[in-house]
């Protein structure tokens, strides 16, 4: 019986799969079918909830006496965009130049070929790992993540599942192989903010309560003074305001209304609830302010309305997860990887609330984009690093 050793005829294999978010397009199938060779069971639970997508997830199992190590990731893409813009079909695993073409093939199909080749490696060579491994596959990473790793991991744990720990695929190299892991993610929290004002004739100011000018104000105080300087583990702060709409066309009318929304990407001095705490701090602050709203009723009209799930920071402490992913990167390529916090938010949000996880995969440098590829060099190395670090974890 052939096992699914080889990472590109995987990665091939589930590039052709069309799995754009939030449909499984046969890649869970395709996973499927590379796990039960090797010994895994595998289940395939569809969660559901109001307003979202129905997602299709996979959870699969090879048991053994030990420490049960869970590799996490998902097998969901974003648009292809124009397809007309693609060097090669962004469904058909074409290889020019050592690189295979393909949407997902390093965000992160590339990642989960180079496990699943991994441990058939592992096993062709000592057997069956000392311990258990699972993969936690979700269809949902792309899409509103809210069918996806958080309930498959509620429904195994319901089972009775647990880990030691955890290793997500994602591409975190920035430039070549063995560059970065990621030991920790920044939280994330986003809002909308309504001023509300009163509409009036452009010349006649006085009749009117213009939101822009209030909206500038809070703005103003949202952004200045910086949130933090950072900490020894995480970089600032970050708060970007992502629009600023008033739905006005006319310049002769002073809107009624006026938002605006944004984000925060937060490290270790903050948690969610003390940097939501400060942020509406701040707006009532600036609310009182009349330097741009001279003779106008204060405080001004605001709404601030938390928007999505917010994520909380989190880093990870674990030396034997972290030592041996570093040990075995180091070992086949030479290189000693930067332990980073830096990016946005992965799967591993959720993870970190069941066993320590970190999170190793390709280079990013296409991913999302047109044209999205990877280097079969690469592909070959990663698995070789994964082979290692299962070797050494479970040794």
């Amino acid at each position: 019986m052939m096992l699914p050793s080889d990472p590109a005829a995987n990665l091939a294999t589930l590039i052709r799969c069309p799995s754009v978010t939030p449909a499984e397009g046969g890649a869970l199938s395709a996973l499927e079918a590379m796990l039960l060779p090797l010994g895994f069971s595998v289940e395939r639970p569809v969660f559901s909830e109001d307003g979202t997508p129905e997602i299709e997830n996979l959870y699969a199992r090879l048991s053994g006496n030990g420490p049960h190590l869970m590799f996490a990731g998902h097998t969901d893409v974003v648009p292809v965009g124009d397809e007309a813009s693609w060097t090669y079909p962004p469904f058909a695993a074409e290889i020019a130049g050592g690189q295979m073409y393909g949407r997902g093939a390093v965000d992160m199909k590339g990642g989960i070929a180079c496990f699943v080749a991994a441990v058939a490696r592992h096993i062709e060579k000592t057997g069956r790992p000392k311990g258990s491994i699972s993969f936690v596959i979700t269809g949902d990473e792309e899409g509103p993540a809210i069918n996806g790793t958080t309930k498959l991991l509620d429904w195994a744990k319901s089972k009775g599942e647990s880990w030691d720990a955890a290793l997500v695929g994602e591409p975190t190299n920035p430039d070549t192989l063995g560059d970065m892991i990621k030991i920790g993610r920044r939280g994330s929290i986003s809002a909308t903010l309504t001023i509300n004002g009163r509409q009036g004739h452009a010349a006649y100011p006085h009749l009117a309560d213009n939101p822009v000018r209030s909206i500038v104000t809070l703005v103003d105080a949202l952004l200045a003074p910086a949130l933090d300087g950072g900490t020894a583990d995480f970089q600032p702060t970050n708060l970007e305001v992502t629009s600023i709409d008033v739905g006005n066309p006319a310049t002769n009318v002073i809107p009624a209304k006026a938002t605006a929304i944004f984000n925060v990407r937060f490290n270790d001095s903050w948690n969610v609830e003390t940097l939501q705490a400060e942020i509406h701090n701040r707006l009532d602050r600036a609310a009182r302010r009349t330097k741009l709203r001279q003779g106008k009723p204060a405080p001004v009209d605001y709404e601030l309305v938390w928007r999505g799930v917010p994520s909380q920071v989190f880093l990870t402490r674990d030396e034997k997860l972290i030592g041996t992913l570093s040990g075995s990167v180091a070992a086949v390529t030479g290189k000693v990887p930067v332990l980073s916090t830096s990016g946005g938010t992965s799967d591993a949000r959720f993870i970190k609330d069941y066993c320590p996880v970190v999170e190793f995969g390709l280079v990013g440098q296409t991913m999302h984009m047109v044209d999205e590829r990877v280097a079969l060099a690469d592909l070959e190395t990663l698995t070789q690093i994964y082979e290692r670090f299962l070797a050494d974890w479970f040794g």
